[in-house]
This record gives C-alpha cells, structure tokens and sequence, in this order.
C-alpha cells in the first residue's frame, strides 16, 4: 500500500476521521479494547495511517491484555521515541519516523525477549497483509 506524504495539516485532516485525526496529530488515545488492529491475527505489515511508512512486522504483535495492539519490535529506523512527561507520569512517546504522528508509547516491560511494549493505537495503523 504505497502512500504518498500529505503535504499539510490540511491534507492529513481530509483523508483521516476525527478519531484519527486527534489521536494521530493531536496526541490522543482511543478507548482501551475498542481497536480493530487489537485482536488482529493476520500475517502482514503494519503502516503509519498518514504516510504510509512501514512500522511493524506481524510476528512481532503479542498480547499484552493492555487493551491497546502491542509489539516488541519496531521495523529498524521507522519509529523514533520522544520524552513524554505528560499526565504527571514520565514515559517514552513512539511517533512515526516518516511524518512525526503519534502512535502510542513504549514501556520496558514486555514479556518477549526484547522487554519492550509499544503500546499503540489501532486508529494509527494499516495493515498490508502479505
């Protein structure tokens, strides 16, 4: 699924809803277990909805019970990770390395190999199957 960049803010609020819209460029976060990428089993890559950059592999999705899709792995280069220190708790924001759109945020407490969870929204997210 090649996308090409939208070149404004205004162009990213026409080809995304409200919800994605506020969670993507506005920080946001969807409702705990109401995601359609939350129980998503099938084989593929997960996309930035704004750009289209390729972000995570399908055999690196675990579940984490957080009620958010979860990863340990991030495709190397395609997300970068901000200091976060809103909501009086300190933790790492995960954007898309591409177009900056918030995607979520990584903890150190996975269960896999990695001890990593990117925590992130399903309204942030395509999924190319292969």
């Amino acid at each position: 699924m090649k996308k090409e960049m939208p070149k404004n803010e205004d162009e990213i609020k026409d080809i995304l809803t409200p919800e994605e819209y506020h969670v993507l460029r506005e920080k946001g976060t969807e409702v705990p277990f109401s995601g359609k990428l939350l129980h998503e089993t099938r084989y593929g890559q997960y996309l930035c909805k704004v750009c289209g950059n390729p972000l995570f592999e399908s055999d690196t999705k675990f579940d984490s019970g957080t009620g958010w899709p979860s990863f340990d792995e991030a495709i190397p280069g395609a997300v970068r990770e901000l200091v976060d220190d809103s909501l009086g708790m300190h933790r790492m924001e995960v954007v898309c390395a591409k177009c900056g759109s918030h995607l979520g945020h990584i903890f150190r407490d996975g269960p896999t190999k990695t001890g990593k969870r990117y925590c992130l929204n399903s309204v942030c997210l395509d999924l190319e199957e292969k």
